[in-house]
């Protein structure tokens, strides 16, 4: 029996107040969950003190605290799980840039050299700045990188999730990708 029927009607009925669905959503999406968190922190340079089950748990709280989100089905779960995943770990990354940085504190160097910082945790933010940049000029398209590289999503899933052809969508993403590279190039951080 496939359990997807079931994420998506106990998804409607958390939605409208059901605690004993959102008690029983938590073990049929929660592997799933795992296995999204484990590509993000591989994909960007994961915090050491967010491990996995951390990752998992944050973006669970924030799906299902104060402002809950609307979920059309299980794919659109997943999909906003994965962004709530990445804006946990990017929000990560720059608190510890910000901490390798000094955050904001006088600095005195013995030698004249400025501290060396992790490389991978500033590309992470120059995506994120260029993916903002994005979403300001073409919306879609940002949404099509979000679902597909972060979310990852098939090109039939996230065609069927936004409502267009599976050739608009592979047109998104070879569009957005290019804009984001000249961004990227722009401001010298090409990957």
């Amino acid at each position: 029996m496939d359990p997807r029927p079931d994420i998506t009607s106990l998804l409607r009925s958390a939605r409208a107040g059901g605690a004993a669905e959102l008690e029983a959503l938590l073990p049929l999406v929660y592997d799933e969950l795992r296995l999204i968190a484990r590509r993000h922190r591989r994909r960007e340079g994961a915090d050491p003190t967010l491990n996995t089950t951390a990752v998992v748990h944050e973006a669970y709280l924030r799906l299902f605290g104060p402002r809950e989100a609307d979920f059309q089905d299980r794919r659109h779960f997943y999909a906003v799980a994965s962004l709530a995943m990445r804006h946990l770990l990017r929000d990560g990354a720059r608190r510890r840039l910000a901490a390798r940085r000094g955050e904001g504190a006088d600095h005195t160097g013995l030698t004249g050299h400025e501290p060396a910082v992790e490389p991978r945790l500033e590309l992470l933010l120059a995506v994120d700045q260029a993916l903002d940049r994005l979403r300001g000029l073409e919306p879609r398209l940002a949404e099509v990188v979000e679902l597909r590289y972060f979310g990852g999503l098939t090109v039939p899933e996230i065609a069927e999730l936004l409502a267009v052809t599976t050739r608009t969508v592979e047109r998104d993403w070879q569009r957005a990708r290019a804009l984001l590279s000249l961004s990227l190039a722009d401001d010298g951080r090409v990957p």
